[in-house]
């Protein structure tokens, strides 16, 4: 089997997705979902080290995936220090910061741990991680927020707004480094971020509720009614930062966060259903519109990306709000695992080089 392999290895809340891709093309693609109970067990998400290494390696060794196939081995990037934009090589300060995270625990925290534990099976081979979600290129006016004791920090889908705005500027035959592009990731989060000539300037915290509202969060909120609510005695800030992620957007108003579902009961004729859902897409469109502020206007287009991006009714919706702005391109869904490999890639071909977590 010749040509340059990847093994990509993205772990997730319940799953643990692998993939091993030769010049881009999947070989092989697996999604390992985990019993509830059995995760249940380990007190910390990076305690299901050996668990979930250990199952990869027994699905690696079943589809007989020859082992000088793999050139490199990229993880999933999870909550580290902020960093820029790029491809890093897992080091012993990555190791240690993937372990006791300064922001908190994420499953994406073992992707990096996981590839390097396969990188050191394999001669020659080493371990990366790629454009996580702590990425920050903020300008710094754009991290005023409004009081000294509050910072706006970068927290994004920073893989997939990087992967597609790279490969939509090499579709128009222009580098991702000259353009000026909006990208909206629609997905349990919403993110949508200004890209100024490879930068991402500026961008609402997709984790804490910043923005737009989605399926599981509530985005940007009344800020004196919040600050009531929390100091009301009826709820624990547990119970607050649920209603913020997990417990807001859809799932709050209509106790679901599935996009498909919300769009059949609107199409069954629900009208409360078809309320909300144009409600979550005036927010995206609003926000596309603040971040054309942020480029001064000068947008050469507007990406709308994600699983929510399927839905024809919700991105039309959008388009018809922020059309004017610059053309309006739609890449449903979300290919982490290319993506990853595609950074892998980008490293192996001398296309980009190997950034240094410090």
């Amino acid at each position: 089997m010749e040509g340059i392999g990847i093994l990509a290895i993205n772990p997730g809340s319940t799953s643990t997705k692998i993939g091993v891709f030769v010049n881009l093309n999947p070989i092989f693609l697996k999604n390992i979902n985990h019993d509830p109970e059995e995760l249940a067990q380990f007190e910390k998400i990076t305690d299901q080290f050996d668990y979930r290494k250990n199952i990869i390696a027994a699905q690696l060794n079943d589809a007989e995936i020859p082992e000088d196939v793999v050139k490199a081995v990229v993880g999933r990037g999870g909550l580290l220090r902020p960093i820029e934009s790029g491809v890093y090589e897992v080091n012993e300060r990555m190791k240690q910061d993937l372990r006791n995270s300064p922001i908190g625990e994420h499953a994406s925290n073992l992707g990096g741990l996981i590839a390097d534990a396969f990188a050191q099976q394999l001669t020659g081979v080493k371990a990366y991680i790629a454009n996580p979600v702590v990425v920050d290129e903020l300008d710094e006016i754009a991290r005023y927020s409004g009081h000294p004791l509050f910072k706006r920090i970068s927290i994004f889908h920073a893989l997939n707004q990087k992967a597609v705005a790279r490969s939509h500027a090499k579709s128009v035959m222009r580098r991702y480094e000259e353009m000026n592009i909006i990208v909206a990731h629609l997905g349990g989060g919403v993110t949508v971020g200004a890209h100024c000539q490879g930068r991402v300037i500026d961008v609402n915290n997709g984790l804490d509720g910043e923005g737009p509202f989605s399926p599981e969060r509530s985005g940007t909120l009344p800020v004196g009614d919040l600050v009531r609510t929390c100091f009301s005695g009826k709820y624990s800030q547990k119970e607050v930062m649920k209603m913020i992620k997990g417990g807001g957007g859809l799932v709050g108003y209509l106790g679901t966060n599935n996009a498909y579902d919300v769009e059949l009961k609107m199409m069954e004729g629900d009208k409360e259903y078809e309320k909300i859902f144009e409600a979550m897409s005036y927010q995206v469109a609003k926000e596309i519109g603040a971040m054309s502020a942020v480029l001064m206007g000068d947008v050469d287009a507007i990406l709308i990306t994600g699983g929510i991006a399927h839905s024809k009714w919700f991105v039309n919706k959008v388009i018809e709000r922020v059309h004017k702005i610059a053309p309006v391109h739609v890449y449903p869904g979300e290919d982490e695992m290319k993506a990853l490999a595609m950074n892998g890639m980008r490293v192996l071909t001398g296309e980009t080089e190997v950034k240094v977590y410090l």
